[in-house]
């Protein structure tokens, strides 16, 4: 093989020409930004979110690259809802399990309906998202890759985030035994967790100056993480490169876990 076509072969691993890929709270932020990125490596994109304005404007700027993306309007903690969405669908290589919430309080001041509510977000409809989404997979046949969003407060502890601390660690737990449960089927399960990363979520906390401070004497890397540092992790796990990748977390903390 001549030094072109290695070349052509080595790039083709990262592509995604002909695959499904699902991302839930695709109408913005990281969820977005990882929609845009798949559909330029060639994926079909279905976009799950509950704001139909956001994701009709997703699907019109895919629209524009040249690709496809069917709007899905649809609440992730709906489970007959997402079950039904995911039936559906002729087929699902890849799912980006993106949706989630936090509030911080500190732990002395966590209230049961503000646990709850994060709880059955970030743990319940991410981990039954996933198992609809994989579901889909074994019964197509499909060796496909799942993608759930984490956080680097699934592997350390961050001041005032103790219910988002213990979410992240829950499904940084569930994300290794569905990998191992799956893998017979060719399924790959793994976890990106980013630190924290400019979106309209972290907007508020990051206007705080002293908690901006904090945020940066944290990463040895010295800057705060934006959308396009979790696009390339999100690609690399759903490609064929990492075909041999499974029950791991990429961490894109800029080395905060790293101390």
């Amino acid at each position: 093989m001549n030094v072109l076509a290695s070349s052509i072969a080595f790039a083709s691993r990262f592509r995604l020409d002909g695959a499904l890929a699902a991302v839930t709270g695709a109408g913005r932020g990281i969820g977005r930004a990882c929609a845009l990125a798949l559909a330029t490596a060639g994926a079909e994109i279905v976009a799950i979110g509950r704001t139909r304005t956001e994701l009709e404007s997703l699907a019109d700027e895919i629209a524009m690259i040249g690709g496809k993306c069917r709007v899905a309007v649809c609440d992730v903690c709906e489970r007959v809802a997402m079950n039904a969405l995911f039936s559906d669908l002729p087929t699902l290589d890849v799912l980006v399990n993106n949706a989630g919430t936090n509030v911080p309080q500190p732990a002395l001041e966590v209230d049961e309906a503000t646990f709850d509510r994060i709880f059955d977000l970030n743990v319940k409809a991410a981990f039954f998202t996933a198992q609809a989404a994989a579901r889909r997979m074994r019964d197509a046949g499909t060796r496909g890759s799942i993608i759930n969003m984490s956080s680097q407060a699934g592997h350390v502890a961050l001041r005032h985030r103790a219910v988002y601390c213990a979410t992240k660690h829950a499904m940084e737990g569930f994300t290794k035994v569905m990998a191992v449960e799956l893998a017979p089927f060719g399924i790959r399960v793994n976890t990106v967790a980013p630190t924290f990363i400019e979106t309209p979520m972290t907007k508020l906390f990051l206007a705080d100056a002293d908690f901006a401070d904090y945020v940066r004497a944290n990463i040895p890397l010295g800057h705060f993480g934006t959308v396009e540092d979790i696009e390339g992790a999100v690609l690399y796990l759903a490609s064929p490169a990492a075909r041999l990748v499974t029950g791991t977390s990429l961490r894109v903390d800029g080395g905060w876990t790293a101390q």
